[in-house]
């Protein structure tokens, strides 16, 4: 949703007062706040993945961003950019459930120490969680093994879109190289290369949690 507001520069020359309008683009879109899914690096020890507490956040479900084209496009911002440029801010927050998790990793190549234990984490709706464990938190008696029993978690191999060339559709001529260059043995000979999109898989491992209360509900169901 995009909308157009007005600031009013004063601007002296001269003894008077000139007033400018600078246009600023105002657009807000909805978040996607809630998620139970995260991505951990392949390589990592999936057996080593474990629950390691839960909070209660607060998540934003709005973003508004503010472009002040009098500013950004004036010449005022700073050379690497400018936190006016646009302003963010998120909105609309409600309550959430932070779940985190710790496994153990491939090192970090920037990484001098070669740390391998991270963290990861997802976010649910209140709903989600079950009234055992809102009841231990709400009493700050969380118990961690109790807690876990409440989540389950699947993982499973991360693709990618990757353009590559359809051998089956394409056209290739016969040649050879002459003088470090290919070239067609018939000159009248073009080739016809066309592409398609093939999933690969990534650099990561997708790893997904659910509410046990849920997971059987759905097992029930089918």
């Amino acid at each position: 949703m995009k909308k157009r507001m007005f600031k009013m520069a004063v601007v002296s020359a001269v003894g008077t007062i000139v007033l400018a309008a600078a246009p600023a683009v105002v657009e807000t879109r909805q978040l996607q706040p809630f998620t139970n899914i995260a991505e951990i690096p392949v390589g990592s020890d999936l057996s080593s993945i474990r629950f390691e507490g839960i909070k209660a956040v607060k998540v934003a479900t709005t973003r508004t961003s503010i472009t002040d084209q009098g500013y950004c496009e004036g010449g005022y911002r700073e050379p690497g950019g400018s936190m006016y440029c646009p302003s963010v801010q998120d909105g609309s927050r409600m309550p959430a459930y932070q779940i985190t998790y710790s496994y153990n990793g491939p090192p970090l190549g920037s990484d001098e120490y070669g740390n391998a234990h991270f963290t990861f984490s997802v976010t649910m709706r209140p709903l989600d969680v079950s009234p055992a464990v809102l009841q231990m938190m709400s009493a700050r008696k969380t118990n961690r093994a109790a807690a876990a029993e409440d989540f389950k978690v699947t993982t499973y191999p991360s693709f990618v879109p990757r353009v590559v060339i359809d051998e089956a559709n394409s056209v290739f001529c016969d040649g050879s190289y002459i003088d470090g260059l290919w070239t067609h043995t018939d000159r009248n000979c073009e080739d016809k290369v066309t592409y398609k999109t093939v999933a690969v898989p990534s650099d990561y491992i997708t790893v997904r949690v659910d509410p046990v209360a849920r997971v059987a509900n759905s097992s029930t169901a089918n």
